[in-house]
């Protein structure tokens, strides 16, 4: 696990040491074991590597690395079957000076070329130079958990790194993108649904995650091409659901093998659900031959409603484990918030992402460097309430009488929660069931109405934006289609935040659920195995009920790693940093006055009143001194 930056231009007087340097240096936390830096002998490629040594703590595995006098690569991530992969490449004739993954990379590129993606199981960011070619290659895992950012002028330069801030740091302009800034603060977007390239600055672009791009070092021309995606329209009929709980464990635990192999400390994040209970339990029993305890780490609220402690303690009971605790408060957010958001560079949802921040934190306390985590299942499984209308849409289209007994099950099952309570028949429950579309049609006119009725917006500012309303492209009829949505959606935004969070801290989070043959599974089984008798992942439940405790396996709420964020938002300091970011949007005119007499109001995680959040995170967004200036500007 790395940190990634670089620079192709066609002027080689704009690339040298001193440019590289910086660049690498605001991302030293990602990268704290060693740095690298290298210039092509025609000075148009530079390259820049931050290192946290994983696999091969030796300088063999030090990048940017070099192969077969051709072939130069910044690699950021993990390749967890490189060595099944190293063998491959042996039996056709390659050589390795080195134990890293790094160069297996080097060397089935050489081999397969940009078709070497489809082979990798792991989470990457790699920009690879081609001297013979004249070209660079650059690419992101399937699902984006790690992070790729560029600018680029055609024919003149084009700037990558694994943060904004690198780019930054070289110069590139730190411009509010207003578009962005209007969805995010009428509808809190913090990604454009139809383009996963968009950021919340001007002429920054993120290469979208399951994509490759080919660059033109002697034209600065860019091309880019999707590699992978899921077929969510495929159903394997033919299977049971023993067999299915069956394959789900056997893909989960070669997942999980593989996720442990590291020349360092591995832990686990243990938050009580069923997800990160699962990773850990296979854990134990992986290591029962190993005679190893494993580190975990958890986030805990003692007096809170949605404190999971009591799931924790009761799996640690059964495991062989040496656990750690911490517990956020709200002088935790008052503290820490400046720095993660320095970290996280765009808002983020809720103090959840703080939570997860003072976790990691923790684990680097403990000297532990990687750390397994269960982020992924839910939106593979079908873990969020959200699931359930459109498991019912498509029931009651293709199968009315399991449509009913479903929906009889979820009323039985749900009915007395008051964590999960079932929704309301309100406005926003018929406005969900309409669909994407019409729903985002329902939020332009009621933006509209509110506009004109109670101002929220400048009145230019709101003209000149609100006709730039983000719409959500892909309606889903069916259940795969609402996962492939989360999965394409929430989950890039949950593991952005991960990335970020782990790299403040110069940790490395691995994510089991995120095996690609896993998720090709997972989609090809029936909706019934997901959603059974009112039962969210249900699948999962079997598969991994010989392994947790009953009262673990069978949980009917749903907590989602939510602290008390309404009672850390009490604090008189976070009440006046809203205050005062009101003040300055209104004086930027990009609000209306009014806003100036709501009060700053305490609420719990994704239930904002009056965005109260939004504008806690933008006290942040729109403050350049977060961020260190630079000298030179593209």
């Amino acid at each position: 696990m790395c940190g990634i930056a670089g620079i192709i231009t066609a002027n080689p007087t704009e690339l040298d040491g001193s440019r590289l340097r910086p660049m690498t240096d605001s991302i030293a936390h990602r990268g704290p074991d060693g740095e690298g830096h290298w210039i092509s002998p025609d000075g148009k490629v530079g390259l820049g590597h931050r290192r946290l040594s994983i696999i091969d703590l030796s300088d063999a595995g030090a990048q940017p690395m070099h192969y077969l006098d051709r072939y130069s690569i910044t690699f950021n991530g993990e390749i967890y079957n490189y060595i099944e992969l190293k063998e491959l490449c042996a039996k056709q004739g390659y050589r390795f000076a080195s134990h890293s993954d790094t160069e297996v990379i080097l060397a089935l590129y050489d081999w397969k070329k940009e078709a070497c993606l489809s082979y990798f199981d792991g989470m990457f960011a790699l920009v690879i130079y081609d001297a013979k070619a004249q070209k660079v290659f650059a690419a992101r895992d399937r699902f984006g958990e790690k992070p790729f950012y560029y600018y680029h002028e055609p024919g003149k330069i084009f700037v990558f790194a694994s943060e904004m801030k690198a780019l930054w740091a070289a110069g590139v302009r730190r411009e509010l993108n207003r578009r962005m800034l209007y969805n995010y603060m009428a509808f809190k977007y913090v990604d454009n649904p139809a383009d996963h390239s968009e950021t919340f600055f001007s002429g920054i672009t993120r290469l979208p995650h399951s994509h490759y791009m080919l660059i033109d070092v002697s034209s600065l021309s860019v091309s880019t091409q999707r590699y992978w995606d899921i077929n969510k329209n495929y159903t394997d009929h033919s299977i049971s659901m023993e067999q299915a709980a069956e394959k789900f464990r056997e893909l989960f635990y070669t997942s999980v093998s593989r996720r442990l192999r590291s020349d360092v400390p591995v832990g686990s994040s243990l938050s009580g659900g069923l997800d990160s209970s699962a990773v850990v339990a296979v854990i134990d029993d992986l290591n029962k031959t190993r005679g190893l305890k494993q580190s975990t780490f958890s986030a805990i609220f003692p007096g809170f409603e949605k404190d999971e402690s009591q799931y924790i303690r009761l799996l640690l009971q059964q495991l062989n484990a040496d656990p750690h605790f911490t517990s956020p408060d709200a002088d935790t957010m008052l503290r820490e918030l400046d720095t993660c958001f320095y970290h996280q560079e765009e808002p983020f949802g809720s103090a959840s992402v703080l939570a997860q921040y003072e976790v990691l934190k923790l684990a680097k306390q403990n000297k532990v460097t990687v750390l397994l985590d269960g982020q992924g299942a839910d939106e593979l499984s079908a873990g969020y309430h959200s699931f359930y209308q459109y498991f019912f849409k498509e029931l009651k289209r293709t199968n009315p009488s399991l449509y009913n007994k479903e929906r009889t099950a979820r009323r039985l099952l749900q009915g007395n929660s008051t964590i999960n309570p079932l929704p309301p028949k309100d406005l926003k429950y018929h406005a969900r069931k309409l669909g994407e579309p019409a729903r985002d049609q329902l939020k332009k006119w009621r933006g509209i109405y509110r506009q004109w009725t109670h101002p929220y917006f400048n009145a230019d500012f709101f003209h000149e934006y609100s006709a730039e309303q983000f719409i959500f492209p892909n309606p889903a009829s069916t259940l795969n289609e609402a996962l492939y949505n989360s999965v394409n959606e929430s989950m890039t935004q949950l593991l952005r935040y991960a990335d970020r969070n782990s790299m403040a801290h110069s940790r490395e989070v691995r994510l089991p659920f995120l095996s690609h043959e896993l998720v090709e599974f997972l989609f090809s089984l029936p909706a019934a195995f997901k959603i059974h008798e009112g039962w969210t992942k249900y699948i999962q439940r079997k598969a991994f009920e010989p392994l947790l405790p009953p009262a673990i396996t069978w949980r009917k709420d749903k907590i989602g790693y939510e602290p008390p964020q309404k009672k850390w938002m009490e604090k008189e300091e976070v009440k006046q940093r809203i205050l005062a970011t009101r003040q300055e949007l209104v004086k930027e005119k990009i609000l209306h006055p009014n806003v100036l007499k709501q009060p700053a109001e305490a609420a719990a995680a994704h239930e904002d009143v009056n965005n109260n959040w939004n504008h806690l995170m933008l006290s942040y967004l729109i403050n350049p001194s977060t961020f260190q200036p630079v000298n030179r500007v593209l």
